[in-house]
């Protein structure tokens, strides 16, 4: 190698400190594609988002960027007057935030350019020494080469970042509004063709099914933690109050208990799971729960729901099925009413209604003897037992016959 003075002091690298031969130069650009195609190997290997993505348009994308990024450099580092290695130009650096761009709509993260960015820097830096080491270059020279490389892929993964930044703000914005959007038109029922369109222009892929879950605004951003990512939100919602809607897919069958185990405790309640363009009907069933006092799911009170579905038809049935005890002192009625119903529920098994009512099996044994004279034959009638069924059925709903 031929000897060469050393720099003053720390002062940083600048294209006048380089001394590499032309022959150098041209022998590392001849060899831009190849150190190209190693970059992208050895990317694929050791970055795991990258594994299948660089197969295709993707991998020639890199390789060109890889190129144009090294190419411009060398042109730099040929000692072009004026010129500073260490800062790309122009269409370098809009390559670079045009590849951050491209990557931010791909849905890797930063984290991933990043880890490539310093792979290829690794990988070009081995064979570009190699090269000038080869042609002679001095150590000094080397150092500084290496220092002005690295600044240089510093300067365009920062392009790269910013690039990628910008993307994520823009299309972050307009995709959460087309995912509300879409969001809303599930929850109201829109047509299907409406929602099929909504996910399309959100690039949501539909899943198989959507359950409705409903969260207090303060707990959305910890649930939605624990959810899949592909969950929509819906929030500020008039006939909610301070609760906020969210739909997510494909937690049916064994996955819901993951699901309930995630909101337990924290004031949500959960729909059943429907087909995603049916979804509304697990909207309604929630918010009917909610208003019913009910709380995490739904599905643990389909016996009240079903029950509470039609008050009025509940409160003529009831008022028709214990007609017979109408005239009868409200106190009296209603002990009556409690031992029936406990009857019912345990197939009247006697010491078991007992048991159930802290009372003696005699005791029992007399209140229904006073039912059976009130209702006759009509207690071994199916039809009649499954009404009094029907209307006693709720706990803490047994209510004094005469009241209709």
């Amino acid at each position: 190698m031929t000897g060469q003075q050393p720099r003053p002091g720390n002062r940083p690298a600048m294209a006048s400190d380089l001394r590499v031969p032309p022959a150098a130069i041209a022998e590392m650009r001849s060899q831009l594609p190849r150190v190209a195609d190693e970059a992208v190997t050895a990317i694929i290997a050791e970055v795991p988002s990258y594994e299948n993505a660089l197969s295709g348009s993707m991998g020639d994308t890199i390789r060109n960027a890889v190129q144009l990024a090294l190419g411009g450099f060398l042109s730099l580092a040929s000692g072009h007057r004026g010129a500073d290695p260490r800062t790309p130009n122009a269409p370098a650096v809009e390559g670079a935030y045009q590849l951050g761009r491209g990557e931010a709509r791909s849905g890797r993260s930063i984290d991933a350019l990043l880890a490539a960015y310093r792979i290829g820097a690794r990988v070009s830096w081995r064979e570009m020494s190699g090269v000038a080491v080869a042609n002679g270059v001095s150590d000094q020279t080397l150092a500084d080469f290496a220092e002005l490389v690295f600044a240089y892929i510093d300067e365009l993964s920062a392009a790269s970042v910013a690039g990628h930044a910008d993307e994520q703000t823009t299309t972050g914005r307009v995709r959460q509004r087309l995912l509300e959007r879409l969001a809303q038109q599930l929850a109201t029922g829109a047509p299907a063709e409406s929602a099929l369109a909504a996910a399309d222009r959100a690039g949501w892929e539909p899943p198989e099914t959507l359950t409705a879950v409903l969260v207090p605004q303060s707990q959305v951003r910890p649930v939605l933690g624990a959810l899949p990512g592909a969950t929509l939100a819906l929030g500020d919602l008039p006939e909610l109050d301070d609760l906020s809607l969210l739909l997510v897919p494909d937690v049916h069958g064994h996955r819901r208990a993951a699901l309930l185990a995630a909101l337990r405790e924290r004031g949500c309640l959960a729909g059943p799971p429907r087909p995603w363009l049916e979804v509304r009907e697990s909207v309604e069933r929630a918010r009917r729960a909610r208003e019913l006092g009910l709380e995490l799911d739904t599905e643990a009170h389909l016996a009240r729901l079903v029950l509470t579905a039609d008050p009025g038809a509940l409160a003529d049935l009831r008022a028709r099925a214990l007609a017979p005890m109408a005239g009868l002192r409200p106190a009296s009625a209603e002990k009556l009413a409690e031992t029936l119903r406990s009857w019912l529920l345990h197939q009247g098994r006697r010491d078991e209604v007992a048991a159930a009512l802290f009372v003696h099996p005699q005791t029992v044994r007399y209140r229904m003897g006073q039912l059976r004279e009130l209702y006759g034959d009509r207690l071994d009638d199916p039809d009649t037992v499954l009404e009094l069924t029907l209307a006693l059925a709720l706990p803490g709903t047994v209510q004094e016959p005469s009241e209709k």
